[in-house]
């Protein structure tokens, strides 16, 4: 519609609704009439604000103007229906709120009633933003969910209006903030969850690079840094009301850069994190925040905590309790939290400035008594005969190693654990926890646990895990269930890639073992429309081409090579299948990968005997085949990749193959798909173009061509 006419439609309709006495709201009780009415005003705003940004946009600077005055005279009416204390008429305006502050944003001068109109939002939104009496914390239900969307609404236009005026929401934010954490022993619970809410906005409203809030301009660092004083030292975080101690928490650990320029207030903040506010808050939603924000407390901070380490380990001691299930014990926190506070330790021992037989002396304080319980508890599961005791003895077991991996998040390879000298330690870890692949009893939790800390082991001790793979390995592989290879694959190829030749007699030992495995799943009958079972093997079978693409891309393939050539055929002719007979993009990409390295490798004329055979016979139709099945959609960006890599596979094999790949399919191939000859010619000089790019395009153009 021509912006003219709609402005000048919108208008007509306002003066019909005004003469009506629609726009006298403060009269009107009916709620769902005046939720409607909000979504018309919305409508006839926003519709105004089009009409200007056209107008604009085209030079119209007369009617720009007009469209402007029109906005103009419907922001109270606006601002009305937003301050109302139901939120949904509120959030029905928030578009034209957004929009018109949009519009405040391009003009290079605001009046003196525009920037009214900004401090008028900017209240309106401070208002709002403040939770009800009614509003459930520990049985969070729809209402609050849909409070916390509508939260995140007048955070948008929090975030507008500092772009707008930036001095004037910092000096909102700040006289709020001030004026209410003076007080707040006697402030309602939601007025300093506000307070402090408003302060942890600011963050992103006012944004800067890697969180420098207190440096650059000095006006704005100034006013944060003496906000995040009055915080950390006001005693707001003894509050009793769970959402005023979360928010400090939040926003302690959202301005941590404020402790590098005061750290004499970190003490205090620690003792926050250290009590009955923090980690030994009753509330349970609070210990797990706390936990979670405690650990990116003290690694953001680093090197600060030096002084308080020692003290800090002896507070959290209780916390890292082991909670076996018998005599009815339960730990202080759940065991998800308890991985954030065993991570936290670690970090806390590795970046230290204790000597190396320090840190080694600490770290193993803190995993030996998960070693000792460990070995009871494997114990006590061997001989345990009810179900149902064995999963919790299992469960224990699963959450032992899982701290010992976490306190290795500290480290980021092998050289960083040999400086601390806790290499040892990992090595016990790793002996002590070996033997449950063994276990027969809930061998799904106790392989999941292991194969974990193997991975993390693997990065941190580097070679020294070797000796315990073909033992581990072996036990995995044994009763191994279908779920289980997709995610024991992972650290094989992981093993492969990270130490290649290193490992070549243990991958050629095991080799066909996971293969079996492998297709004796993938042959396994199941219901057609088992959906689970499929999607079980799809997986599986990306498991499969990935591992070969490891073995292929690590310079590993004559541990294919040497499986025999029965056994060779055996492991390829389902890489061919993968590539054409299952609708996989992605597995499909990954099979040409396989297929491309292998011709690069064995496609010449000293390669494997056979091998140009097969070339022939199943790779070249393979690159045919797939891209002109119904299933491959070359608009979907998966197949494209698909694609790219099939050009690929076909470019390498006339590189190795050279004028007998040509003859091969002009003369045998080609034909034998009924392709015209003209089009035979043509594919075979894109193919024989040494610019790659241009014969990937071409294919792309090919097969658009010659599909039905």
């Amino acid at each position: 519609m021509d912006p003219v006419d709609k402005m000048k439609l919108v208008e007509s309709l306002c003066q019909v609704l005004q003469s009506a006495g629609f726009f006298s709201i403060d009269r009107e009780e009916d709620v769902d009439f005046l939720a409607r009415f909000s979504k018309l005003v919305n409508g006839m705003g926003q519709s105004l604000i089009v009409s200007w940004t056209k107008l604009i946009k085209n030079g119209d600077i007369k009617n720009a103007q007009e469209a402007l005055q029109g906005t103009e005279t419907k922001v109270a009416l606006m601002l009305q229906l937003l301050i109302h204390e139901d939120d949904d008429i509120s959030s029905n305006i928030i578009g034209f709120c957004y929009d018109y502050l949009h519009i405040l944003k391009q003009l290079t001068v605001l009046s003196d009633q525009q920037k009214a109109n900004v401090e008028a939002i900017m209240l309106a939104v401070m208002k709002k933003l403040t939770y009800d009496e009614e509003y459930n914390f520990e049985n969070e239900g729809e209402d609050e969910a849909m409070f916390v969307e509508y939260r995140k609404q007048l955070k948008l236009l929090l975030d507008r209006l500092a772009q707008v005026s930036p001095e004037l929401l910092l000096a909102s934010v700040r006289r709020v903030f001030s004026s209410t954490l003076q007080n707040w022993q006697t402030t309602r619970f939601m007025e300093a969850e506000v307070a402090i809410r408003l302060l942890y906005m600011l963050a992103e409203a006012l944004p800067v690079s890697h969180g420098a809030h207190f440096s650059g301009d000095v006006s704005k660092a100034s006013a944060l840094q003496d906000m995040m004083r009055t915080l950390v030292t006001s005693g707001v975080s003894s509050y009793q009301h769970t959402s005023v101690t979360l928010e400090f928490f939040e926003t302690v650990v959202r301005y941590e850069k404020f402790f590098t320029v005061e750290p004499q207030h970190i003490p205090c903040v620690l003792m926050a994190f250290l009590d009955h506010r923090g980690l030994w808050h009753p509330s349970a939603k609070v210990q797990s925040r706390t936990a979670y924000l405690f650990s990116r407390f003290v690694k953001s901070l680093n090197k600060q905590m030096n002084p308080f380490i020692e003290d800090i380990l002896n507070r959290i001691q209780d916390l890292l309790e082991l909670s076996p299930p018998e005599n009815g014990y339960q730990s202080l926190l759940s065991s998800d939290n308890q991985l954030f506070i065993y991570e936290t330790a670690g970090v806390l021992i590795v970046n230290s400035e204790y000597p190396a037989e320090r840190k080694q002396a600490l770290m193993r304080n803190l995993l030996t008594p998960l070693m000792e319980k460990f070995k009871i508890l494997l114990e006590k599961l061997m001989l345990a005969q009810d179900e149902e005791r064995q999963a919790s003895l299992a469960d224990c077991l699963n959450h032992a190693v899982g701290f010992a991996s976490r306190t290795s998040k500290a480290f980021s390879n092998k050289q960083t654990v040999k400086q601390c000298g806790c290499s040892e330690v990992y090595l016990d870890c790793l002996q002590t926890f070996l033997p449950a692949l063994s276990c027969p009893l809930q061998k799904d939790v106790l392989r999941s646990g292991v194969r974990t800390f193997l991975h993390r082991m693997i990065i941190c001790l580097e070679e020294e895990v070797l000796p315990f793979i073909p033992s581990a390995s072996e036990h995995m592989l044994k009763d191994c269930e279908a779920k289980d290879l997709p995610e024991f694959i992972p650290l094989i190829n992981q093993i492969t890639a990270k130490f290649k030749i290193q490992v070549s007699p243990f991958l050629q030992q095991m080799f066909m073992p996971l293969l079996h495995a492998i297709f004796e799943v993938l042959l396994r009958p199941a219901e057609e429309n088992d959906q689970s079972a499929a999607l079980e093997k799809q997986m599986l079978r990306r498991s499969y081409f990935a591992f070969l693409q490891t073995v292929t891309g690590s310079g590993m393939s004559e541990v294919i090579a040497n499986q025999g050539a029965e056994n060779v055929e055996q492991v390829l002719v389902p890489v061919i299948q993968g590539a054409v007979e299952y609708p996989d993009p992605i597995a499909q990409k990954t099979c040409f990968i396989i297929l491309s390295k292998l011709v690069e490798l064995w496609g010449g004329k000293d390669g494997p005997v056979g091998f140009a055979d097969f070339v022939y016979k199943h790779i070249v139709p393979a690159c045919f085949l797939a891209p002109l099945k119904q299933t491959f959609d070359l608009a979907d960006a998966q197949t494209v990749l698909a694609l790219s890599e099939c050009a690929v596979t076909l470019k390498t094999i006339h590189l190795k193959r050279g004028p007998e790949c040509v003859q091969y399919l002009q003369q045998e191939y080609l034909p034998s798909l009924q392709v015209a000859p003209e089009i035979i010619q043509e594919f075979c000089q894109a193919l024989q173009q040494p610019d790659a790019k241009v014969f990937k395009n071409y294919l792309k153009v090919f097969f658009q061509r010659a599909k039905p």
